[in-house]
């Protein structure tokens, strides 16, 4: 689906390589047609995750918030600091999402006695909305890799376990966020 910007070609990749090359001899491009095609890939991707989830009712953050719980397993509950060290994002930004999506009905808070901040909850809207939407996204996925047989995407798989585990090596890990975005800051 293309929405209504340029689409890009692979050949423009190897079209914008040649060009840096010609313009600046001896600069290393031999990378740069590969990474820019994961560039493409990835916004593409994301465009299309991002679609399924706004069709789906819901945005990224909030989707974020209801896995954490869903794959927590039953009774599908756990503690707001929980939530943001498995959601890799800071303690404010969870309580943020956790009000909106308390006041959706998609979670419940509930204080402990004694306790500082209580457990939050997954209820029945919040799991049928999270089920839906990992169901499509994960629809959206094989979708998105059809082009390549079980063997390819082992491969492929394989390599960019191989590029991330560099990454992280090199340059520290990454919260995951949308491609291109500046990532949040952690706080401690």
């Amino acid at each position: 689906m293309v929405d209504g910007s340029k689409a890009h070609t692979p050949i423009e990749a190897d079209e914008i390589t040649s060009a840096w090359a010609r313009e600046r001899p001896g600069m290393p491009v031999d990378a740069m047609a590969t990474v820019t095609r994961v560039w493409q890939l990835a916004k593409v991707f994301g465009d299309q995750r991002r679609r399924i989830i706004a069709a789906g009712g819901a945005d990224q953050a909030t989707l974020d918030l209801l896995s954490v719980l869903r794959r927590a397993g039953p009774p599908y509950e756990l503690a707001p600091g929980d939530i943001a060290r498995r959601a890799m994002v800071t303690a404010g930004a969870i309580s943020q999402r956790l009000t909106r999506a308390e006041q959706a009905g998609l979670v419940e808070r509930d204080r402990i006695p004694g306790a500082r901040h209580g457990v939050v909850r997954l209820l029945p809207a919040g799991h049928d909305l999270v089920d839906r939407l990992v169901g499509s996204i994960a629809e959206l996925d094989a979708t998105l890799l059809a082009a390549l047989d079980p063997s390819q995407r082992d491969t492929l798989d394989q390599l960019l376990r191989v590029l991330l585990a560099d990454a992280e090596h090199r340059f520290g890990p990454q919260p995951v966020t949308q491609v291109g975005a500046e990532p949040a800051h952690r706080s401690g």
